[in-house]
């Protein structure tokens, strides 16, 4: 009896056995109140909980912009998994790419208590391609993404990056901006949606397997078309006021929630 109770204790107390802090990670103080405005239409919770998100794994972000996700991801995984962030390369051309990451860098420079275990690794392809250590992440997940790795001809190097930073038995999570039908390659680097076919079919030839996909982002009241493309919808509205309140009352974007596998486990 004693021996059990002992196994039982070690395992309340293992890293691995902490549970995922889900009240701190999304109702912090951390959390920027315009990016927390977001958690509607975005369901953080809800998809990294399709994507199967666990205690103590390794976990890949690539492309995290701003920082959206990476408000939640870091609090979740500090002292319990490792969190790498695939930002841009101080190496790109342009200064949108520099001047992006340097944004990010300063985001958790200003808080190391919290981001001071974010491991950041620097993605330009074809020349800088490791997410992370090849074989070792447990989860890769990527946010409203492929349209800008389409625009830089750069889709078929990411998810070959993505398949190779993951353990087999890995799981690649991803939500991208749903087209509503048939639109050319030149449409989806201009609007930002992307047909579900082809996001599915792009990521088989990388080695990928579909094992789920859900409705968790859609939105049936988005058309898909609008003059700004997805940018026409919040929070970007970047068509200032003109059809301002039919913009706001469609609201984000309809999205693909899918969840892919790489074989092999």
């Amino acid at each position: 009896m004693k021996s059990v109770i002992a196994l039982a204790l070690a395992l309340l107390v293992s890293p691995g056995a902490l549970a995922l802090d889900w009240k701190t990670a999304l109702g912090g103080a951390h959390r920027d109140e315009a990016n927390k405005s977001r958690d509607a239409a975005r369901h953080p919770r809800e998809t990294l909980e399709f994507f199967g998100l666990s205690d103590g794994m390794t976990v890949v972000e690539v492309s995290p912009g701003g920082g959206w996700y990476t408000e939640v991801l870091a609090p979740l995984l500090r002292g319990n998994g490792t969190y790498y962030a695939a930002h841009h390369s101080l190496n790109a051309p342009g200064g949108y790419a520099r001047n992006s990451l340097g944004k990010y860098l300063q985001k958790l420079a200003a808080d190391p208590e919290l981001y001071g275990e974010v491991v950041i690794t620097q993605l330009m392809p074809p020349q800088q391609v490791e997410l992370a250590p090849a074989g070792t992440a447990d989860m890769v997940v990527a946010f409203r993404n492929v349209h800008s790795w389409m625009r830089a001809d750069a889709l078929d190097s990411i998810l070959a990056a993505i398949h190779a930073a993951l353990k087999p038995g890995g799981v690649f999570g991803l939500v991208q901006h749903r087209a509503a039908g048939d639109i050319t390659t030149e449409q989806m680097k201009k609007s930002g949606y992307v047909p579900t076919d082809v996001v599915i079919e792009a990521a088989r030839s990388a080695g990928f397997e579909l094992a789920a996909q859900s409705e968790i982002n859609a939105n049936a009241k988005d058309t898909a078309n609008h003059p700004n493309g997805v940018w026409s919808l919040p929070p970007a509205l970047r068509g200032g006021d003109v059809d301002k309140d039919r913009f706001l009352a469609i609201g984000e974007s309809d999205r693909m929630t899918l969840k892919f596998v790489k074989p092999g486990a």
